[in-house]
């Protein structure tokens, strides 16, 4: 960890919470863990459909409902508008597959990063109203639209209609669309501000479904099964890092669940092959990291339309093509990320920008970086430096485009609200949310931009908040260290603001060698458990060797091998010595 402190925090998992958990049957181990993250009602644990949120609690979906529900009765032709990354993939397929179940004509475009940019914009309404098969009445709007003023208003100026489905937090000015369904909004009390923008799509088709069924519609036909849509639903909200509070967890475990029963779209079993991920298995981790940056890949280097086509054919054979299409680009998006990567810590060595009270945040930018790619590098500097950091590149028409990722405690979105008063017309455009946001600069306005960030961010941060501290659950009990408990957590759902188990563990270092591109592997002993057993610890991307005596954080993970599976200790982070 450069530049900032590290210390453990131990999670404080109430007694009055397990032994209620315990009681209702909870593993003792997730009953210690779900008590740490504040979870004291045993229905939290094991959530069902039934515990959903209702439809009828996020506002305007009954109105949006009202109005597909008579578009389709009029035969009316709707148009979705998505975003080009997974969770404007996942609710782009969510929006075609569930509308066509439900009896509407519906067809979709998809905004191109590199040409016409983000979200509903005047070029997109155009390229819409010139789509072949007659015209468009309603454009439907997932995962983009909160921020469209301009764009609405070319929809309604060429006749047509628009539904905005969207969960980005919404500017000074709200589009005139309409119908606006975002739980972030003014006026909205849906208890989950969370939602994901595929999230939302589903609410909308939700609430669509019963307005149907109130009109009739389904007196000579079996109602559509909405929840044949939870394996996108899932990929999409965990792909899109949205917190995780209950509502999201039940979603994801839902879709989960599918996954692992084989019940998944063609697209989704397609991904898994690709990624040579074992669906049965299926995990957060697998929608994270496995499917979710090949789905990604397509925005960030060509086109999202492959994505899109990969989650909404119906044809197995199409669906692993386009799979493996995307696996080809997220190999190329690999590359490059790895040259962008290099090229940034390079950069920032000479500053030595990141010495304990120099520096809040991070800016960077070269002219010949990947505009495609800014997003995940400012991600992978934010974790190692832990500063808010903002990565730029050419946007083309002598403009920049920057996106950043945030530390807790440091709303990214309010940040660039407060820069663009600071600096009147400094930003060109800008959006996002509290961990990620996106701005757009002149190309000579990079440097104004840097000096105006870190003024916001130096003044926003205090030295608690850029302390880094890593939230760990103490040490795991012997007992619990085996393959079955690692299979038991890792079919939990964990993620975004529902972290998954961190153990800390004071180990002496038995025998370590280095494997591998720069991997460490060494035997261990838990200073605490003295009659335990040597175990077996890998350090991902780590050269250097450990000390005798240290303190880590460490995850529980199933090594198999050759057909045999061994529990291991995989190390996420290394105490410093106590001063």
């Amino acid at each position: 960890m450069a530049g900032s402190e590290l210390r453990f925090v131990l999670r404080d998992a109430a007694p009055r919470r397990v032994h209620r958990l315990q009681d209702a049957g909870l593993h003792p181990l997730l009953a210690r863990l779900y008590a740490a993250r504040g979870i004291d009602d045993p229905a939290q644990a094991s959530p069902r459909m039934d515990d959903l949120l209702p439809p009828q609690q996020l506002l305007h979906a009954e109105t949006a409902a009202v109005a597909l529900a008579d578009a389709i009765a009029a035969g009316q032709r709707l148009c979705v508008v998505a975003d080009y990354d997974c969770d404007g993939a996942t609710a782009c397929a969510v929006a075609l597959r569930g509308l066509r179940m439900l009896g509407a004509q519906v067809q979709y475009m998809v905004p191109n990063r590199f040409t016409t940019g983000y979200g509903l914009s005047p070029a997109v309404v155009d390229l819409v109203a010139r789509q072949p098969g007659g015209p468009v009445h309603w454009i439907v709007t997932v995962d983009n639209g909160i921020a469209s003023i301009d764009g609405v208003e070319r929809a309604h100026a060429l006749g047509m209609r628009v539904l905005v489905t969207d969960h980005h937090l919404p500017g000074t000015r709200m589009p005139a669309a309409d119908v606006v369904v975002n739980p972030n909004q003014p006026g909205c009390t849906f208890p989950s501000k969370n939602l994901a923008g595929v999230g939302v799509m589903f609410y909308v088709l939700l609430a669509l479904r019963a307005e149907l069924r109130r009109r009739g519609a389904f007196a000579a036909r079996q109602q559509p099964r909405l929840d044949s849509l939870l394996d996108l639903v899932a990929l999409g909200t965990v792909a899109d890092v949205v917190r995780l509070d209950g509502n999201n967890r039940l979603l994801v475990a839902q879709g989960l669940r599918r996954m692992r029963e084989g019940r998944m779209q063609p697209g989704v079993r397609a991904l898994f092959a690709a990624a040579a991920r074992d669906s049965a298995q299926a995990a957060c981790f697998d929608l994270g990291f496995a499917l979710g940056p090949r789905i990604n890949a397509a925005g960030r280097l060509a086109d999202m339309t492959v994505g899109i086509e990969c989650l909404s054919t119906d044809d197995p054979e199409r669906a692993l093509q386009l799979a493996q299409a995307l696996d080809a680009i997220n190999r190329e998006r690999r590359g490059i990320e790895q040259r962008m990567r290099e090229q940034a810590l390079a950069a920032l060595q000479p500053e030595q920008a990141l010495q304990p009270g120099q520096r809040a945040s991070i800016c960077l930018y070269r002219p010949d970086w990947h505009e495609g790619v800014v997003g995940i590098v400012a991600g992978r500097l934010k974790e190692l430096h832990h500063r808010p950091t903002f990565v730029f590149a050419p946007g083309g028409d002598g403009q920049l485009r920057g996106s950043g990722r945030s530390i807790d405690g440091f709303h990214l979105r309010d940040a660039l609200d407060l820069v663009s008063k600071r600096e009147p017309g400094l930003l060109l455009r800008f959006g996002g949310h509290a961990a990620a946001a996106g701005c757009t600069v002149a190309a000579g306005a990079f440097e104004r931009f840097a000096t105006a960030f870190e003024q916001v961010a130096a003044q926003g941060l205090s030295a608690e908040l850029l302390a880094r501290r890593i939230e760990v659950d103490g040490e795991l009990e012997e007992q619990w260290f085996d393959v079955s408990t690692a299979a038991l957590l890792q079919q939990q759902v964990w993620g975004q603001g529902f972290a998954a188990p961190l153990f800390a563990s004071d180990i002496e270092v038995v025998q370590q060698s280095q494997f591998g591109n720069g991997h460490l592997r060494a035997r261990v002993r838990a200073a605490s458990q003295p009659r335990a057993g040597v175990r077996e610890l890998v350090a991902w991307n780590r050269s250097e060797f450990l000390p005798p005596r240290a303190r880590v954080a460490w995850r529980l993970e199933a090594n198999s091998w050759q057909g045999r599976s061994t529990p291991r200790m995989v190390l996420e982070a290394l105490e410093p010595p106590a001063d």
